[in-house]
């Protein structure tokens, strides 16, 4: 038989478990519409015109591959990230 102490301990982690997971599911849903937007912008070839392409465009996009690149390195345990 749970105790009272036990019976509020078990109810504080179940509410701590409830917050933890509504916030993951916020969090996910920022990140979800970040990735939309980024494949929007992708999708228009990054707002950028073929007969306006040059060398700033391609260190533009090379930035901001290298730091996705960062991002899905530490999700997947990859290059620095890797261990």
């Amino acid at each position: 038989m749970m105790t009272d102490r036990h019976q509020l301990r078990a109810e504080q982690a179940r509410k701590n478990q409830e917050a933890a997971l509504a916030a993951f599911i916020e969090k996910k849903a920022e990140f979800d519409a970040m990735l939309a937007r980024l494949q929007r912008l992708t999708d228009d070839h990054f707002n950028a015109r073929p007969d306006e392409i040059n060398w700033g465009h391609v260190g533009t996009l090379d930035h901001y591959s290298s730091l996705l690149k960062r991002i899905t390195d530490s999700a997947f345990g990859e290059g620095e990230f890797a261990g």
